[in-house]
């Protein structure tokens, strides 16, 4: 879609009069036409990245920040992204399961595993577990380092990171990060890799699209889960460390986020059930004494 859009509508404009006032100009017809703001944006941070690697001081001579959207379409675009999904930590293990199901080779199986566990209970993005190293695992310490990252727009290549805040040590010190120690231990004393933890079997960093293509979504289908990326787990981990109440500075280093605003972002709209369990685990016993006592005086 995007390369559609881009290349059909900016092909044969000069870079110098791609500005601000042309940007929103095209935005506008492309929401005339029935697409989304989401879509509009996402096709926007390609056209950025695009521009951004041919100019001098590689910056794009537009920011999204000057879009002409109308308020009352943000305040629903922030709605909308509160609702991204989400997996936790029962559910990947769910996925799991069902992914031992599958008619894939058992090399791929204890990989994609392991790769799942791993992003449930760390929140690295795809790219950082796709260049982790044998040397970036402490397990002793129990700290995964991240101080690479694949770019799957370019065939995986390792190289920097997304940004400063991305460079870190993840501590996975609770239940989730101790079980997935000893699944990364048992899956590295299986596979023993001499570079890369996860590779494709001529030793270059997995793909994405096909660790998605030939067992997420097949898993997820199967689980009537919702479709989503990779990025669903870290979501997950995200909310989950939020919940378990870290220090929100603590869990900003975790994340590699950048700022507070974001760390929020990906907690998203909690599900009513942890709501009633966050209740629970700070009132004890008081709620249903509550309950029992509201029911006795409506009796």
């Amino acid at each position: 879609m995007k390369r559609t859009h881009l290349e059909a509508d900016w092909n044969d404009v000069a870079v110098e009069h791609i500005n601000i006032d042309s940007v929103n100009e095209w935005m506008w017809r492309k929401r005339q036409t029935g697409l989304s703001w989401v879509q509009i944006k996402n096709v926007l941070r390609t056209m950025q990245r695009v521009l951004s690697a041919f100019s001098k001081d590689r910056k794009p001579p537009f920011s999204q920040q000057g879009l002409a959207i109308p308020d009352r379409d943000k305040l629903q675009m922030k709605i909308h992204s509160r609702d991204a999904v989400s997996f936790s930590w029962p559910q990947t293990k769910q996925i799991v399961v069902q992914l031992r199901k599958m008619q894939l080779d058992d090399r791929r199986k204890d990989q994609y595993a392991t790769l799942f566990l791993l992003a449930s209970a760390s929140g690295l993005r795809f790219g950082e577990l796709a260049a982790l190293r044998l040397n970036d695992i402490d397990f002793k310490a129990k700290t995964v380092r991240v101080d690479e990252s694949s770019d799957q727009r370019s065939a995986g290549k390792v190289g920097p990171c997304k940004n400063v805040a991305a460079y870190r040590t993840v501590l996975l010190a609770d239940a989730e990060g101790h079980e997935v120690m000893k699944a990364l231990k048992r899956y590295l004393n299986r596979e023993r890799p001499s570079g890369l933890v996860f590779h494709s079997r001529s030793g270059s960093p997995l793909l994405e699209t096909n660790v998605l293509h030939d067992g997420l979504h097949p898993a997820l289908k199967a689980l009537s889960l919702p479709k989503a990326g990779m990025h669903a787990f870290r979501h997950g981990c995200n909310r989950r460390w939020e919940l378990a109440g870290i220090n929100p500075a603590v869990l900003r280093q975790q994340m590699g986020h950048s700022s507070a605003t974001m760390t929020a972002r990906y907690t998203g709209e909690i599900p009513m059930a942890l709501v009633r369990t966050a209740f629970s685990s700070k009132n004890g016993n008081k709620i249903v004494v509550l309950e029992n006592m509201e029911n006795e005086v409506a009796a």
